[in-house]
């Protein structure tokens, strides 16, 4: 399970060092990387990614909208990076952009997946979970 909070910093050109704790819980040196919600980029194992989207695509295609909308959101953006062997990986820029990535990030376990976030508006977010 992904559990906890870390303040990475991205090294160089959108280069990240995946927190030894959240290493530790994925199999394999591939990670899924696609665009979340709340403005955040959602990270899960390649094993993990096939498990959820599986349960997506089991939703019925042509009298689903919800279905249709979020496997369009979820897949067309989605992303296969490679783990090298101290954990880095690169966040590709169409999904910098889109969590609007600066220096200071902030990665959350969410349970079965990670999340990278913008560290100032993790902040605000969670600010209001309380």
């Amino acid at each position: 399970m992904l559990l906890g909070t870390y303040e990475p910093n991205l090294i160089g050109k959108n280069r990240i060092a995946l927190p030894s704790r959240l290493r530790k819980e994925i199999s394999g040196d591939r990670l899924v990387l696609t665009v979340g919600f709340e403005e955040c980029i959602f990270g899960f194992a390649e094993k993990k990614w096939e498990e959820v989207t599986a349960q997506d695509l089991a939703r019925p295609l042509f009298s689903d909208q919800i279905g249709r909308d979020l496997r369009r959101k979820m897949c067309a953006r989605a992303v296969v990076v490679e783990l090298d062997s101290q954990g880095r990986f690169v966040i590709p820029e169409s999904l910098t952009d889109e969590g609007e990535l600066k220096e200071k990030i902030t990665i959350i376990g969410a349970g079965d997946h990670f999340e990278i976030w913008e560290a100032k508006k993790w902040e605000e977010y969670s600010a209001e979970l309380k």
